[in-house]
Order: C-alpha cells, then sequence, then structure tokens
C-alpha cells in the first residue's frame, strides 16, 4: 500500500518526507517575548520525526505592542533572536524534522491575560498596554477599545514584518507563515465586522485585503527566493455580515500571485457571537474549496485526529497537508503510529532509532527490516 499521508511533498526548496504538520501552539512561556528552556522540551519532543515532517513555532509577534499576552513569544529584538536560535538549534542538533515560524500581531485581542488565569484584558496595575486595531472597536464588552491605525502605524506594521521575517532567516528557519486568522489584527483588517475604515483600507473587499496583501509582498521579497512562505487564514467568522469562505478564496488567488505557496485553513475567533458546527474535520471543507477554486496549496486542520481519516483527507485531495496542535501534545509520536498502521515510513532521529519497529522483532514480528 502506498500512503498519501507520507508521500514526499515540495514548497520551493524544501523537501517535507510527509503530510503532517505540528501545528503553531502558544505556550505563554515566553520570559520579555524571549524562548525559554520550555520551548527546548516543547519544540524539541516534536522534532524526533515522530510528530510529522514540519514543525511550527508557536504565534511569534513583530513587536511587544502585538503580544496578546505578558507571557507571549516575540521576534522583534536581539535577545528574541538568540534565546530562539537557541532552541532552533538544539532541534537541528538532536532532530530530524523541518522548522517553521507563525509571525503575527493581536491587534485589539492583546493586552490580556494568558487563558490560565482568566485571558481577561490586563488592568493598568497589571501592566496593560495600548492595543492597535483597523477601527476603535472593542473585541467585546469589557475589554479595551483600540486605536485605530494610522498610515504611519500601517507602515509601521509592514516594516515589523520584514524585520522579524530576516531575524527568522538568520535563526535558520525553513519556512515562515504569516498569521491572518483567528481574530488577530489582519484578520481584523480583513472582516468588515471590525473593519470600518473609510480610506484605502477599508470598506470594499479589494481595500479589506490591501494590508494583508502588502504585508505579505514585503515579507516575501524579505525571504529567501528558496524558502516557503504561507498564510494562515480563518475561512469563516461563521458571523452573518462577517469574512467569508469566497472571500478566503479571493484572498487566497491574490496571494498566491505574490508568490504564496500555501493557505492554512482555520476559522472563526474574530467575534464573540461566532456559531461554530463542530465536528470531527470541521474545517476541512474551507481547505478543499481554497485548494480547488485558488489552485494553491492548503492545510487542514482542526479535530483531525484519526489515522484514517488523515489519510483520507491528503488521498482525496481534500488539502495538501494535514496540521495537529492538541493531537500532537496527545501523542507527540503519532507520526511514527500512523506510518505503522498505513505500511508507510516516517523519519527517526538517530538517538530514537532503537524504538523503531524494524529494531524491535519481539514486538513487531512482522515488520521487515528498514532502512530508515
Amino acid at each position: 500500500m502506498t500512503s498519501a499521508l507520507f508521500s514526499p511533498i515540495s514548497l520551493r526548496g524544501l523537501t517535507l518526507p510527509n503530510r503532517i504538520v505540528v501545528s503553531p501552539m502558544c505556550q505563554y512561556n515566553s520570559v520579555d517575548g524571549s524562548a525559554t528552556d520550555w520551548h527546548i522540551l516543547q519544540l524539541g519532543q516534536f522534532s524526533l520525526g515522530g510528530s510529522g515532517g514540519l514543525v511550527m513555532t508557536e504565534a511569534t509577534n513583530v513587536s511587544m505592542a502585538g503580544r496578546i499576552t505578558p507571557k507571549c513569544a516575540t521576534l522583534c529584538n536581539d535577545d528574541n533572536e538568540r534565546a530562539l536560535k537557541r532552541v532552533i538549534d538544539f532541534c537541528r542538533q538532536y532532530g530530524v524534522a523541518a522548522h517553521g515560524i507563525q509571525l503575527g500581531h493581536a491587534g485589539r485581542k492583546g493586552s490580556t491575560l494568558p487563558p490560565a488565569l482568566g485571558g481577561k484584558p490586563l488592568t493598568a496595575e497589571q501592566g496593560a498596554w495600548e492595543t492597535l486595531a483597523p477601527s476603535a472597536l472593542a473585541f467585546d464588552e469589557g475589554w479595551h477599545v483600540p486605536r485605530a491605525m494610522s498610515t504611519a502605524d500601517i507602515a509601521t506594521f509592514k516594516n515589523d514584518f520584514v524585520a522579524s521575517v530576516r531575524r527568522a532567516e538568520r535563526i535558520g528557519y525553513d519556512l515562515v507563515e504569516l498569521h491572518a486568522g483567528h481574530g488577530y489584527l489582519m484578520h481584523q483588517f480583513l472582516s468588515p465586522l471590525s473593519n470600518r475604515r473609510t480610506d484605502a483600507y477599508g470598506g470594499s473587499l479589494e481595500n479589506r485585503m490591501r494590508l494583508v496583501l502588502e504585508t505579505f509582498e514585503a515579507a516575501r521579497a524579505a525571504w529567501p527566493a528558496e524558502k516557503p512562505m504561507g498564510v494562515r487564514v480563518s475561512a469563516t467568522d461563521w458571523v452573518e455580515g462577517g469574512w467569508t469562505l469566497q472571500d478566503t478564496i479571493e484572498l487566497a488567488r491574490a496571494l498566491k500571485a505574490l508568490g504564496c505557496d500555501y493557505v492554512d485553513a482555520s476559522s472563526g475567533a474574530l467575534d464573540p457571537r461566532q456559531k461554530i458546527e463542530l465536528g470531527a474535520g470541521y474545517q476541512v471543507p474551507f481547505a478543499e474549496a481554497v485548494r480547488r477554486e485558488a489552485g494553491i496549496p492548503t492545510m487542514a486542520i482542526g479535530l483531525i485526529t484519526g489515522v484514517r481519516q488523515a489519510e483520507d483527507i491528503i488521498a482525496g485531495g481534500k488539502a495538501d497537508f494535514i496540521c495537529m496542535a492538541r493531537g500532537a501534545m496527545w501523542d507527540p509520536r503519532w507520526a511514527w503510529h500512523a506510518a505503522e498502521e498505513l505500511g508507510a515510513e516516517a523519519p527517526y532521529a538517530p538517538r530514537a532509532m532503537p524504538a523503531h519497529p524494524s529494531m524491535r522483532p519481539f514486538v513487531f514480528p512482522n515488520r521487515r527490516k528498514s532502512a530508515a
């Protein structure tokens, strides 16, 4: 049997051995935006090959004001860069996975406590900072009212992304992803629910897409041509009158024309009025539609846990990758286990090879000797 899930795929100069991606997951364990030993543990375990071919570093903000919480990661100064390079160098030394980083800005959803502490907006006594957004509209009742961004703010925002992209290159990342979903700042510009501007960055779909497209174009120009760059989007707001799947398809077409290599199709998180229809693989149809209509590779995410489920998504042409977050946390060796079920091979880091089934004939008596 030939497995679609474990077939290789290339994005520009990066070839991955399978279609399994560890999603970026906020860890709320940074100090002044800098990675800590926790990140060595968290990303290191995913790097051994058992979690997939590509491991994404958590949403990393391009400025201190772009953080969600005081414990979030940033890549905006030399200390941040040194700390994260230490982590990725460690993963390279002992692991076999490729590494990507998701860059973002929280916008009006920033200046909050970490989720474990309630996730509510910070008070002045807790160190609240000014938040930015396309329009002076709070995320919800009791949240900070953001400052509507000026054209100078927009220019700074784009420059911050470019600077972080250059830092990501010096660290040695294989791939960069821009976060334009989950209700964060770029998504706030896209959705008519949060963007009430009357200038060139508001109103029509073309205008609301402008910030994302200009930022991507500038970031792409700063990133090596042989390395891939993608975008995570929320394919729908799940709110009447909000951002839609058809809007996402139009955005994906425009991004593809600028050199975008894939779209990671998530959904929601812009507006607390959302009504999400949860179910196994509930966001896969978004990835499938974008892939079909925009002609761009896609990543599918959201309640993908089963091996056959993942195999069918790739084999059926619904997406080019499957992304796992909580599933990867639950089973950091999911890819190894899936390979056994599908009769395929997954990479093993050298020091993990004693766990390979071919090295354990009494446990796997029917397993052929492998050169993995």
